[in-house]
C-alpha cells in the first residue's frame, strides 16, 4: 500500500479512521467522490471550515448512526485515501487495518474544485495545526507531527 508510510500514524490511527472504514464498506461501492462523502458524513456543511468540527456522522444502511469527532480527522484520512487512489488505483479495505477482513476495492476521487478545497485545508492545517479544535485531544508536539505528514500529503496530492 502506497500510503503505508502516513497511515497508521496520526494519519489513520484514530477511531474516525475506523468509522470512515464502516462508512466506506456499508456503501459498498467501487468508486466514490469527495462530494458523495461530503455530504453523507456532513463535512459540507463546514463550509471549508475544518478548525471546528460540526456534528458529523453518517447513516448506515440498517438506519443505525455513527459519529465522526474530528473534522480534520477525517479529511486526512480522505486525502490518504485518494492519494492511494491516485497511486494504486484504488485501496483495498483489508489493507487499511490489520483486523479488517471485509472485502472491497474502493477509488476516491475529486473533482478539481474538491482537489482546490483540500490543497487548502492541508496547507491550512499544516501551518497551523493547533487552531484546530483536534489540540483538545493532542499535544503541541504530536500535531505537529500530524501536520508535517499532512503537508507531505498534501505535497504528493498536488504538487508537480
Amino acid at each position: 500500500m502506497y500510503i503505508e508510510k502516513y497511515w497508521y500514524h496520526y494519519i489513520g490511527g484514530t477511531d474516525d479512521s475506523l468509522t470512515l472504514v464502516d462508512y466506506l464498506c456499508d456503501k459498498g461501492q467501487a468508486e466514490l467522490s469527495l462530494s458523495e462523502i461530503f455530504a453523507d458524513t456532513g463535512l459540507d456543511r463546514q463550509h471549508g471550515d475544518f478548525r471546528t468540527s460540526l456534528d458529523l456522522a453518517y447513516t448506515d444502511a440498517e438506519g443505525n448512526c455513527h459519529d465522526f469527532c474530528y473534522a480534520i480527522d477525517l479529511v486526512t484520512d480522505l486525502a490518504a485515501l485518494l492519494l492511494e487512489s491516485r497511486k494504486s488505483g484504488g485501496v483495498h479495505i483489508s489493507d487499511l487495518f490489520d483486523s479488517e477482513d471485509r472485502d472491497l476495492f474502493v477509488k476516491l476521487t475529486a473533482a478539481p474544485e474538491e482537489d482546490q478545497a483540500m490543497n487548502r485545508v492541508l496547507a491550512d492545517f499544516s501551518a497551523a495545526p493547533l487552531a484546530y479544535d483536534l489540540s483538545e485531544m493532542m499535544d503541541a508536539e504530536d500535531l505537529q507531527e500530524m501536520a508535517r505528514d499532512c503537508e507531505a500529503v498534501r505535497a504528493e496530492l498536488y504538487e508537480p
